[in-house]
Formats: C-alpha cells, sequence, structure tokens
C-alpha cells in the first residue's frame, strides 16, 4: 500500500479519536477505522505521526484537562475523572510530566497570568492575539487577515497559532511563516507535519513548504493547493515532503489561509524521512508533452 493510503487512513483514525475523545476508546476500535490490524496499524499511525496511539491520546484528554482547569470552576478530581484517569493521582502524574507542574499549581499560575497579576517570563502576554514570537506574516493581501495566538482551541499544551479573514470578501491569501538555514538537511528529503483545525474555510487553507537556492531561486515547493483543507475539519495531521538538494541555501515554511474563515495549526515538527515516503514537490505533478503541440492553432 502507498504511503498517501497509509496517510489517509491514519486521518481517518484521528478524525475519530477526535470524535470520541471523552469517551472509553480502545486501541482496536480505533484500528477499524484504518481497515489494518491492530499491530499493522500501530506501526503505521508512529510512522505518520510520531508517537503511538495511546500517547495521542493521553496528550489530546491533557490538552482538553488543563483548558478545563483554567477556564471552568470543577474540582481536579472531577476533570481527571471525566478524562479517563481513575485517580486524581494518576492524573495528576501524567499531567505533571506533559506541562511540568501539578494541576492545582498549573490552575493557580495561568489564571494568575491571564489576570495579568504575575509576569510572563517568557516576555509575551498569554491573551495576547500578536503574531507569536518567531514568526512573521506575509501573503498576497496580509491585512485582510489577522494572525495571532489562541489559547481555546488548541491541540497540545497551552496554545496554537491561527489566521482568521477580517472580512467576508477576504482577498488573496495571507500566511503566518518562519525561514531558516538549510545547511543541516542539503541531501535529505524532509518531512514537515503539524495538526491543522479549520471553520468555514471556503478557498483553501494548508501547510506548505519551499526550498530556495542562491539568489532566492525557487528548487523545491508545495503548498498543497492540489489538496486544500476546506470547510469546518476537527484536529487532523498534514505534512509536506521535499527533498533539500545539495545546493540549497534556505527553507521556508508555514500556515497559509486563502479567502474567508479561520485555520488553526499546533504541534509543528520537521524529521528526516528515507526515500519510501514520496516527495510532494508540486513540481513533480507537472507532465509535460514529449514535443510542442498544435503549433498552427488548428486543433
Amino acid at each position: 500500500m502507498a504511503y498517501e493510503e497509509y496517510t489517509v487512513s491514519v486521518q481517518k483514525a484521528i478524525e475519530y479519536i477526535e470524535d470520541h475523545l471523552m469517551e472509553d476508546i480502545s486501541l482496536e476500535q480505533i484500528a477499524t477505522h484504518s481497515s489494518f490490524s491492530m499491530y499493522h496499524f500501530h506501526r503505521i499511525f508512529q510512522a505518520v505521526t510520531g508517537m503511538t496511539v495511546a500517547d495521542y491520546v493521553r496528550k489530546r484528554r491533557l490538552t482538553n484537562a488543563a483548558y478545563e482547569l483554567v477556564n471552568t470552576d470543577k474540582r481536579i478530581l472531577e476533570i481527571a475523572v471525566e478524562y479517563g484517569f481513575l485517580t486524581q493521582e494518576s492524573f495528576t502524574r501524567a499531567f505533571k510530566k506533559m506541562f511540568y507542574m501539578p494541576p492545582g499549581r498549573y490552575r493557580a499560575y495561568l489564571m494568575r497570568l491571564v489576570d495579568g497579576t504575575v509576569e510572563n517570563k517568557g516576555g509575551s502576554d498569554m491573551t495576547a492575539t500578536n503574531l507569536p514570537q518567531g514568526w512573521i506574516e506575509s501573503g498576497s493581501h496580509p491585512f485582510d487577515y489577522t494572525m495571532g495566538v489562541d489559547h481555546k482551541n488548541v491541540h497540545q499544551g497551552t496554545a496554537s497559532g491561527y489566521i482568521r479573514s477580517n472580512k467576508r470578501e477576504a482577498s488573496g491569501f495571507a500566511t503566518m511563516m518562519q525561514k531558516f538555514k538549510a545547511e543541516n538537511y542539503k541531501g535529505r528529503r524532509l518531512r514537515l507535519s503539524g495538526f491543522v483545525k479549520t471553520e468555514g474555510v471556503e478557498q483553501w487553507a494548508a501547510l506548505w513548504m519551499r526550498v530556495d537556492g542562491k539568489d532566492n531561486e525557487l528548487l523545491q515547493f508545495d503548498n498543497m493547493y492540489n489538496r486544500p483543507i476546506k470547510g469546518t475539519t476537527n484536529w487532523n495531521h498534514y505534512s509536506v515532503v521535499l527533498d533539500v538538494p545539495s545546493d540549497s541555501i534556505a527553507i521556508a515554511f508555514g500556515l497559509l489561509l486563502g479567502g474567508p474563515g479561520q485555520v488553526w495549526v499546533d504541534s509543528i515538527s520537521f524529521d528526516i524521512v528515507d526515500e519510501k515516503v514520496p516527495s510532494t514537490n508540486m513540481e513533480e505533478d507537472i507532465q509535460l508533452p514529449e514535443q510542442p503541440l498544435n503549433l498552427q492553432f488548428e486543433e
């Protein structure tokens, strides 16, 4: 089976997990939605997402639990049971491993931080909607869009990045992006992965990556234009895979939105893959004819 089919199967499984996150779901139930055996599906899921099914479910539940700690008055034990932990102690151990502090302290600290009564040593306001540190805005019509950090719609941890159209007739597209040196990836195949969620996207939302050579020569590029994310979708896993030639200078990547709607991104990662993982370079999709055609315009 091709890698693309594995990816589709994993996305179907993630859809099922997100729809049943609050339920007692088993690996067997999840694997059923991928048409694979439990053993085979477990290997595929980890190869595509970089984590086991159990890790994915646990991190998603803990992320939602963290949100409820700060935004509800529920007791810690109540939240722990709601998200599948048998005791408050087991919940505390898992929570501390992911967020580096116990849930009670996390609740107190984050509530004070949001209220502005404690300094954020990271240098940014946890409630701000400014562009996140390290990211820049670009695109054909960036002023038709707002970009920033969201602490409510989160896949893992405490924040996600988002782009939202400012008006119903938003023009062109906008992107929240970064650019870094290609030196460490020359001669390798690089996969950009992330979890994306959309709401009311009418035209196009996507992850994208570009490999530049000398004088900004375009060497490799994919913006998912041939497989856009549209409509309203829950969190799911997407990836872009490009080769980084030996003469590469820089790698650019980001989140993109074209037209009305909103898109979120979280848990972005880069990893080196082998040739078993196909490149998504868009130029490879162009099929050139063997010779010029219809030069007299008669056909």
